[in-house]
């Protein structure tokens, strides 16, 4: 299986705006430090075969083998207050490139992770940068299960251990800016409605209790702004808009 992801190899495969220019290292810090020079357009792309650093939300690490994930930023400028909507956008684009490329279904897990059969086999870290917004994207993709972090908050996968085999990453990587290029322009004609559907269908917390801060109950639907919506033991419903998702287990859809 080749895996070319260096310059001569991914123009070849781009189809779209995003990805021009495309910064290209073997090793970094992390990819999103790549893209912290305010005069780079919109749709510019830095991709690193290894981060020394990589990072995800809330402080954690983001561990990767060399060569073995798709480790990406994306360049964008959005105006502000939007970044718990564009991690949406870019999570439903994630999914659905991992869909298209191994034909098995992908759900989001609300904020910011992508599961394939309840393993998260990727995620999304958003940082403003001036007044542009640097979109990390870090898939697992050529893992074996010996090489993914065992101690994990969601059990962790790759596309090579869902379904026993290998992929291109180049091709990943062209159709992952395809969908998320699609996905950050109807977002931002449409607003998150124009995507709500499509995450609705993969929605990972849908009917499965959790707790989010000191709010409790089961979670619902993606809420209109971006937010998940929970129905408390009350019976109400509550939106939260940020925070780190305990998962305690689905319920009944009668419960």
């Amino acid at each position: 299986m080749t895996s070319d992801l260096r310059p001569e190899a991914f123009r070849a495969l781009r189809r779209g705006r995003f990805g021009d220019p495309y910064l290209y290292v073997p090793e970094c810090r992390s990819t999103q430090e790549l893209l912290r020079d305010t005069a780079l357009p919109e749709g510019a792309v830095a991709v690193a075969e290894h981060q020394t650093a990589g990072r995800g939300r809330l402080g954690r690490t983001w561990e990767d083998a060399p060569r073995s994930s798709l480790l990406c930023s994306v360049l964008l400028r959005p105006g502000s207050g939007v970044l718990p909507q564009l991690s949406l956008v870019a999570a439903l684009a994630t999914a659905e490139a991992v869909e298209e490329l191994t034909g098995r279904e992908a759900q989001v897990k609300w904020p910011n992770d992508v599961l394939v059969d309840g393993r998260k086999v990727a995620g999304i870290l958003l940082e403003q940068a001036g007044g542009a917004v640097v979109a990390g994207i870090g898939v697992n993709v050529g893992q074996e299960r010996g090489e993914l972090p065992e101690v994990t908050r969601t059990p962790a996968g790759s596309l090579r251990t869902a379904s026993g085999r290998g992929y291109d990453r180049g091709v990943l990587l062209a159709e992952l800016l395809v969908r998320l290029e699609g996905g950050y322009d109807s977002w931002a004609a449409r607003g998150l409605a124009a995507l709500r559907p499509s995450l609705e269908a993969r929605n990972a917390l849908g009917g499965v209790r959790v707790q989010v801060g000191d709010v409790g109950g089961v979670a619902g639907s993606i809420a209109p702004g971006g937010g998940l919506e929970i129905v408390v033991p009350s019976g109400g419903t509550v939106v939260v808009e940020s925070g780190e998702v305990e998962v305690a287990g689905s319920v009944d859809v009668d419960e």
